[in-house]
């Protein structure tokens, strides 16, 4: 077994570019996700691995999962995997995908979710798993976002990535159009409940950045202004908490009985 054990190694370098940058994902239309999970996940949503690459340790550990993705593993020095990941103790296994998410079949989606501003990438990965678990086919990020492929995004979203359609850097106005289904947004106060709200049909939600909520000019694109009623003493919810609150309703409302 070839150990690589050099940080420069020029695919080293280029899986690291791969983890810490935006652009450069983009650009190859590449990222890098690490963990057996995320792994499974996208193995289970018919989707094929690039590249598998485990730590020397790993390799002991995941045998099963490289035979499963049926690629040869890059197996790396422990402190060189290391040197790929962003977290104090890596998962010793990850692998480089082609990104999946194009957000086509946007006109078609019966149900889709619209993030502006939304930089805490746990926030949006918080509000990918909750969409993909309440069945939303189809989330549109706004060029304000935290990458969807950034390795914090992956780690909230859980693996939801695979199973929905991710469009980025859009023009959110351009997209709601396209979607041309019924769209509503959360406020604070003045909306109608949430529980009243006129949910049946194709639905698009709107969540904006916390503190500045969604700008009017995306709100007046909003057919439904949503209240969630809090009777506790908070001023308001975590927009992830509050799109899983929205999420969840959604659902309910659409299961039969």
């Amino acid at each position: 077994m070839t150990i690589i054990t050099s940080r420069d190694n020029p695919r080293v370098r280029r899986w690291r570019e791969l983890t810490r940058d935006a652009r450069q994902r983009r650009r190859e239309k590449r990222a890098l996700i690490e963990g057996e999970h995320l792994i499974q996940a996208l193995l289970d949503s018919g989707r094929m691995v690039e590249e598998l690459v485990l730590s020397k340790t790993g390799a002991a550990k995941f045998g099963t999962l490289a035979r499963r993705s049926a690629r040869t593993p890059v197996v790396l020095g422990d402190a060189v995997f290391k040197s790929l990941s962003d977290t104090e103790t890596p998962a010793g296994v990850a692998a480089e995908i082609a990104l999946p998410g194009s957000g086509a079949g946007l006109e078609s989606s019966q149900s889709c979710v619209f993030l502006e501003g939304i930089q805490d990438a746990g926030n949006v990965g918080a509000i990918l798993r909750s969409a993909a678990a309440f069945g939303v086919d189809h989330a549109v990020l706004g060029t304000g976002c935290a990458d969807a492929w950034s390795p914090k995004v992956l780690r909230a979203g859980m693996g939801a990535h695979f199973g929905m359609e991710i469009l980025e850097q859009a023009n959110l106005v351009d997209a709601i159009a396209q979607f041309g289904g019924k769209v509503a947004c959360t406020v604070v106060r003045g909306g109608q409940a949430l529980k009243d709200a006129d949910l049946a049909g194709r639905m698009g939600w709107i969540f904006g950045a916390e503190g500045q909520g969604v700008s009017d000019a995306l709100a007046a694109r909003a057919q439904l202004k949503v209240t969630i009623p809090m009777p506790g003493g908070a001023q308001s919810l975590n927009v992830a908490a509050a799109a899983a609150v929205c999420f969840y309703e959604l659902s309910r409302r659409a299961a039969p009985g």
